[in-house]
């Protein structure tokens, strides 16, 4: 879609583009009431799936802790318009540790139960593990010494072994979670299921590039510690769900070729291996 022409019943107006990727693009309209909303155009490409799973998980959940989904036809949705105040700005404002208590407090909510039943085409975790499982058995075939090849293992000892099953996010950061009149709420849903440390896990490796950051086993060790009293889960679990986590994201780059943001990501992924050799 390269002009701005949405579904008539939609009643919207005064499109601005204020955001184009890979796999869409992002208008704000204004509603008939006059209120601002948001159009998410989907293009054609690989991953739609996790769009339209996406589009599903903020059915089910009903505006609690995310936006609404107000329509949705064809690959348009219509959107809660969330704000316009990233958990990246709060974070350069008032400090790592505030923003990733918010985060924390937004996560809960995500898992707090709903009366509807869940979305029926959820990925499982496992399917979304495959790129790591495919470049863990290529350097084990290879013998070649990876961090893959023992990320691979944990994780497959984690999905195994989930300690609950829960409807997730996907892809929880720091740029999914915006400030508008209803609070702090995310955007941008995978629509998965498994262990809910998944979702912490991302949060680790947030805001992209802030290695001062995400390096800091002090930070390390607060987020560990502070998603697994939320979790109900011991600190050193959280911690291999994030190196598993970490893995996975470096294996999507290796795919791509993407040298830069593999050996970011698994920059991070020995700091985080170093503080979970202390718990």
């Amino acid at each position: 879609m390269d002009q701005a022409v949405f579904p008539a019943r939609w009643n919207v107006t005064d499109p601005q583009l204020i955001a184009e990727t890979f796999s869409s693009r992002i208008w704000k309209v204004r509603r008939a009431d006059g209120t601002p909303a948001v159009v998410k155009a989907l293009k054609p490409f690989d991953d739609v799936a996790d769009e339209i799973r996406g589009a599903h998980y903020l059915s089910w959940r009903g505006g609690m802790g995310a936006v609404r989904l107000l329509g949705f036809e064809g690959h348009d949705m219509l959107l809660e318009y969330a704000g316009d105040r990233l958990l990246t700005d709060e974070l350069n404002e008032h400090g790592d540790r505030h923003a990733t208590d918010i985060a924390n407090e937004v996560m809960a909510r995500l898992l707090s139960p709903s009366d509807t039943p869940p979305p029926a085409d959820l990925q499982p975790l496992r399917e979304r593990y495959a790129s790591l499982f495919k470049k863990a058995k290529a350097d084990l075939d290879a013998a070649a010494g990876s961090p893959y090849v023992e990320a691979a293992t944990i994780a497959e000892r984690l999905l195994s072994n989930p300690h609950e099953l829960h409807v997730l996010h996907g892809d929880l950061h720091h740029d999914n979670i915006l400030l508008g009149e209803r609070g702090w709420l995310v955007i941008d849903p995978k629509g998965l299921i498994g262990d809910p440390a998944f979702d912490a896990a991302n949060l680790f490796y947030n805001p992209l590039y802030r290695h001062d950051l995400s390096l800091d086993p002090e930070r390390v060790a607060y987020m560990a510690e502070t998603f697994a009293r939320t979790l109900g889960q011991r600190p050193d679990a959280i911690l291999d769900h994030a190196i598993a986590w970490g893995c996975l994201s470096a294996s999507w780059h290796a795919e791509d070729n993407n040298a830069e943001d593999e050996q970011s990501e698994l920059a991070v992924v020995e700091a985080i291996r170093k503080v979970r050799s202390s718990f």
